[in-house]
């Protein structure tokens, strides 16, 4: 969703509010928290709460009407668990929180609130709920992938550049998400002959000082794992490969929007539109323990063929063919 669109939307929600005024007498108001991960201004997360919106409405829900909308964006993880205090001491009725570095804050602030959540890495291991059957929690919602597909970005990273023999991956070491992604592409880089090493997503100097290094060496190539340390530094990701000319594979869509290579992951959007279900769920009176955390039904795989051409890259027509979206 463009800035544009974005902005329409909740005007068009706001110049409504003066004509429901009996109506907001009559109807109970509800109010709900949105915690993201992500700066207010940033494309993806006006396209991730646009989709929310527009998939609540579909449930009769209407800003001004019958519905309040606390939000909190902010790239810096630093700042979300006081954002985090601040949603829940207003006593919301849920909180729609992206990812898990979004979700711990808020339960470790309240067990309470009704926290519905997109975008999770592994919900039972990180403790966020029970199991993925019966979260058995205050939190429920949808993940992001199972760890296991990771491989997949390797494969992918040695089909667009069959020269690549060493490959960097980039984690947080300090983000428990980041070792088992890193643990599958280990697993399958023997049999694609490719050599692995990580860099650190830790600061901007350091990944920039580490890619350079890297990049001393030739047939070399990134895998970008499925952070929120890897989408906060995804301009200085992608700079730095296009500057060290260096193919890269991306765990999510908005890498390859921004310019990236190519991207293989599931459709983050698409589950804000989904959760816009669970949370019509929850404040029709179910609870979050009952009602089961979802994988994703569809994976993408997104081409930037204006990258791939300034990288001196050939796609294969193989690749082209399944690609869900060609950039050109």
């Amino acid at each position: 969703m463009k800035r544009r669109e974005f902005i329409t939307l909740l005007g068009g929600a706001a110049a409504a509010w003066p004509l429901t005024a009996r109506a907001q007498q009559r109807e109970r108001i509800r109010r709900i928290g949105v915690l993201m991960n992500l700066a207010t201004d940033d494309a993806e997360a006006q396209a991730r709460f646009g989709a929310f919106l527009q998939g609540f409405q579909e449930f009769g829900w209407s800003i001004g009407r019958n519905l309040r909308v606390e939000t909190r964006f902010t790239a810096d993880n630093g700042k979300i668990p006081r954002y985090a205090e601040e949603l829940v001491a207003l006593e919301l009725d849920v909180i729609l929180a992206n990812s898990n570095s979004a979700v711990l804050p808020l339960q470790q602030v309240s067990r309470r609130v009704p926290i519905v959540f997109t975008a999770s890495t592994d919900p039972v291991g990180a403790g966020l709920v029970e199991s993925l059957s019966r979260p058995g929690s205050n939190a429920t919602g949808f993940i992001s992938a199972e760890f296991g597909m990771s491989a997949k970005w390797l494969e992918l990273l040695k089909e667009v550049a069959p020269g690549v023999t060493r490959a960097a991956v980039l984690l947080e070491p300090s983000n428990i998400v980041s070792l088992p992604q890193f643990a599958a592409v280990q697993t399958v880089a023997p049999s694609f002959r490719v050599e692995l090493s990580r860099i650190s997503l830790s600061d901007a100097e350091q990944i920039e000082r580490s890619v350079a290094i890297f990049a001393g060496t030739p047939n070399g190539g990134l895998i970008v794992s499925r952070t929120s340390e890897a989408i906060a530094h995804r301009a200085l990701i992608i700079a730095l490969a296009a500057r060290h000319r260096l193919p890269a594979v991306y765990p999510l869509r908005l890498f390859v929007n921004d310019g990236g290579l190519v991207c293989y992951g599931p459709d983050i959007v698409d589950q804000y539109r989904l959760a816009a279900g669970y949370v019509d769920r929850i404040l029709k009176g179910e609870k979050p323990a009952d009602l089961p955390v979802q994988a994703p039904t569809k994976y993408e795989l997104v081409i930037n063929l204006k990258t791939a051409r300034a990288l001196g890259l050939e796609v294969p027509a193989t690749v082209l063919a399944l690609a869900d979206e060609v950039i050109e």
